[in-house]
């Protein structure tokens, strides 16, 4: 039975009445059409955007990052309410070779209380705050007052320090150092800051510091607060000097200070969009979405030089100028369209791996994709078409140094395509190995700034007390009883002994910790309330449903080694008797839901680029072409990750964030590629030989220029003081180098080592902006209505 007649028109319509841009180009035509009602909504939205720049802020909280991101954290969740933890505590290390003479310990003592009476504590423990059961009933201070000698001093540190199960973590065994913890009052810090928090502690200790005493701050806040900053800075400077040195650069390769200014213009005010609209929707940029800002600069500088070449290659060739912007809008805003849509796929995906800051940045990376499309197809046009109004004329013909490599290119691809084509395949293949051999990892070291006192100061605590890197059981009890019976006693028991011997003596503390005191005679409850209800409840609940057993772990420790510790742990837990105990923290948090969450995204990357593919085959309608795009697209992902599986950096959130940006730049100068390519096999019958020449040489100083102007801008924050962000910038730098390489030698060879296989391509049209098909003619007519050829002139006898 024959289909209708209708369904055959609307089968004939979809399939050649639209362009590689699904039609979203028409927003630059409607641009050039209605120029004065777009550049009022340029004007308004640019006016919205600016007024959110203002309230720009970078959410320190790394929780946002893990928030739902499975087991872990609904495990770190259920702590927190029901214990508070130790994760936003404020550890102050003192230490005196002096200590023990009077007049130290009582400075030490002030500085204490001090901290006690900060507008930002709720609580602290410290020897000086701490008190212990008493002989007569009640509590006394762990550390009288009135000491008169050092040896009184000494003695009294030295009881501490080996029979109290807390003051052993808080006494240096040398006796040369003590730890003062401060608990912040959450509800303070959310409304002041962490950073006026941590201001305010070093003007408390500044007083005492001297040349016999000697103080240090460390703790996750102090950790996260300058890794913010960093952060931000690293931030502005990618910006500041990508902007720059993109300018400069675009300088260089097209001799006009003008030119080199409409160039920064687009990205720039595509950041400023993107910036914006990621404050409105969310209202502060996290870890992870300022990065889109990188995404947005990075895809705009390309966008927008290939624009530009674009419309100086037409003038040049005797176009006027204000039509040769509406000839770029046909000829390069299907492909800019087409690359939008890969980048929101590529993010779309990223969103089916779980966590709040994952789908953050899914959804911001999508907005920022489409508008920098958006501002490069009515920002651009509108900004040419004012350069040329205002006097500005074509400069001369691009520097050398961007063509320098195309001669050798075609050379290589003319001369040894089959060969090439053959190595490239091959390469692209083996480097399949190390993508399935790489396993996520994470090292908190990597998020610390590199000279960090903070985090000297955690590993001293670490090598003298307890440490600052928690890792908690919690422990159901069955008596429900606030004071701790019998029997629970020995459930806790049991897993302060087991963490123990994992984690070393006197590196965990709990309910059964305090036998010593037990043991002299007072009841649990005694020594539970001695210690204060704040500290109680971090050993055992008010109802006395629940207990918890605290051990402390190397602040630096291999993401491997903590999770064998914790299934370890968990296993021994389940063997004693006592399955329903659970692992939690921060720390344990943060490795295991970046572990899940790098897996996914790795997936997620994977189907991305197979989804893409499909895409830019569907656009181009040939599955040749999509085949012709693999290899170019794969060849800088898989040599990254080959690269991070050989150096030992593992995948970590940052790098398969990198991946997934530079996957999008390569993208964009494939698909430029290929749509210049097609163009001129398709509208203009050029044979297949001579579209590849064209191509490459059109175009390909274009694709040199922005290369050669993203490395330059993101090799500066390869300079970072996070170890993350250089390793992100340095991957980048690798990652457009190989694309570099995929998009100038290795995809030419490709198409012409295939001449054969791709030869049918001519023989197909793909509607442009301007070639109108209808159902009944869907091949349309052949013209494009401006004619050339993306990149350059129309006429190959130019090049």
């Amino acid at each position: 039975m024959s289909s209708p007649s209708w369904f055959k028109r609307f089968l004939a319509r979809l399939t050649y009445d639209r362009s590689i841009g699904f039609g979203l180009e028409k927003l630059g035509l409607t641009t050039v059409r209605y120029p004065r009602l777009m550049a009022l909504g340029v004007l308004l939205f640019s006016v919205l955007s600016f007024t959110q720049i203002p309230k720009a802020n970078v959410d320190g909280d790394l929780l946002r990052v893990y928030a739902n991101s499975g087991h872990y954290y609904d495990a770190y969740q259920k702590l927190s309410e029901t214990f508070g933890t130790f994760e936003n505590d404020l550890y102050v290390l003192v230490n005196s070779e002096r200590l023990a003479e009077p007049e130290i310990i009582e400075q030490v003592r002030s500085l204490a209380f001090e901290l006690e009476l900060n507008d930002f504590a709720v609580g602290t423990m410290s020897p000086f705050t701490l008190r212990k059961p008493s002989v007569n009933g009640g509590s006394e201070p762990a550390v009288p007052e009135g000491l008169q000698t050092a040896d009184e001093v000494a003695f009294a540190l030295m009881d501490l320090q080996q029979n109290d199960p807390m003051m052993r973590n808080l006494i240096t065994p040398d006796l040369n150092g003590v730890v003062l913890i401060m608990f912040p009052n959450q509800d303070v810090v959310k409304e002041r800051g962490a950073k006026a928090m941590i201001a305010n502690l070093r003007e408390t200790i500044a007083p005492f510091q001297s040349d016999d005493i000697s103080i240090e701050i460390t703790g996750p806040p102090v950790w996260t607060t300058e890794m913010l900053n960093a952060a931000v800075d690293d931030q502005v400077k990618f910006t500041v000097y990508g902007f720059a040195l993109g300018s400069l650069i675009a300088l260089l390769a097209l001799r006009s200070i003008t030119g080199a200014l409409i160039v920064a213009a687009t990205p720039f005010l595509a950041v400023m969009w993107s910036m914006g609209m990621i404050l409105l929707f969310f209202g502060s940029f996290s870890f992870l979405t300022i990065i889109v800002t990188t995404l947005v600069l990075v895809i705009s500088f390309a966008e927008s030089m290939f624009f530009t070449f674009n419309w100086l290659a037409y003038w040049r060739d005797g176009m006027e100028p204000n039509k040769a912007v509406d000839a770029t809008i046909k000829l390069v805003g299907p492909a800019t369209a087409l690359t939008m849509l890969i980048s929101m796929v590529s993010f779309a995906s990223l969103s089916l791996t779980p966590g709040q800051g994952v789908r953050e940045f899914s959804m911001a990376g999508a907005m920022g994709s489409f508008l920098l499309f958006a501002c490069t197809m009515t920002f651009q046009p509108l900004l040419l078409k004012l350069a040329v109004r205002l006097g500005f004329k074509a400069p001369p013909k691009s520097s050398v140094v961007l063509t320098a490599p195309l001669p050798i290119s075609w050379f290589l691809a003319s001369r040894f395509g089959r060969p090439i084509a053959i190595a490239g395949i091959v390469t692209t293949l083996l480097l399949l190995v190390p993508y399935f051999l790489i396993q996520p990892r994470f090292s908190f070291e990597d998020f610390v700034a590199t000279e960090s006192t903070a985090l000297t100061a955690a590993e001293n605590i670490d090598e003298g007390v307890g440490g600052v890197a928690p890792l908690y059981v919690r422990v159901p009890l069955i008596e429900n009883n606030p004071d701790v019976g019998e029997v629970d006693f020995q459930r806790i028991k049991i897993v302060h002994e087991l963490l123990e011997k994992e984690l070393g003596e006197n590196k965990v503390i709990s309910a059964a910790s305090m036998t010593n005191y037990t043991e002299t005679g007072f009841t649990r409850g005694e020594v539970l309330d001695a210690v204060g209800p704040f500290m109680r409840r971090r050993f055992v609940t008010d109802d006395g449903s629940q207990a918890l057993v605290t051990g402390f772990m190397p602040t630096i420790i291999d993401s491997d080694v903590l999770k064998d510790l914790v299934r370890r742990i968990e296993n021994e837990l389940t063997a004693a008797g006592i399955p329903d105990a659970e692992v939690g923290g921060f720390r344990v948090l943060t490795t295991f839901a970046t572990d899940d969450i790098v897996r996914g995204l790795q997936l997620d990357l994977t189907l991305s680029v197979i989804v893409n593919l499909g895409l830019i085959g569907f656009a181009f309608q040939s599955f040749r072409v999509a085949l012709a795009s693999a290899i170019p697209n794969l060849f800088p992902i898989l040599g990254t990750e080959a690269w991070l599986w050989y150096s030992g950096a593992g995948l970590q959130l940052t790098t398969v964030i990198a991946l997934t940006i530079a996957f999008g730049i390569a993208v964009d100068d494939t698909v430029h590629f290929l749509s210049h390519y097609l163009h001129g096999r398709r509208e203009e019958g050029r044979t297949h030989e001579d579209a590849v020449k064209h191509t490459l040489l059109r175009i390909g100083g274009a694709i040199v220029a922005t290369t050669i102007i993203l490395c330059a801008g993101t090799a500066i924050i390869m300079f970072s003081e996070l170890p993350q962000v250089a390793l992100f910038g340095s991957l980048f730098v690798i990652t457009l180098a190989l694309a570099i390489l995929g998009d100038i030698f290795i995809l030419p060879a490709l198409l012409m080592a295939g001449g054969k296989f791709f030869h049918p391509l001519g023989k197909i049209r793909v509607r442009t902006a301007d070639h109108h098909a209808t159902p009944d003619d869907p091949m349309g007519d052949t013209a494009t209505g401006e004619g050339g050829t993306e990149g350059e002139a129309p006429d190959p006898k130019t090049a």
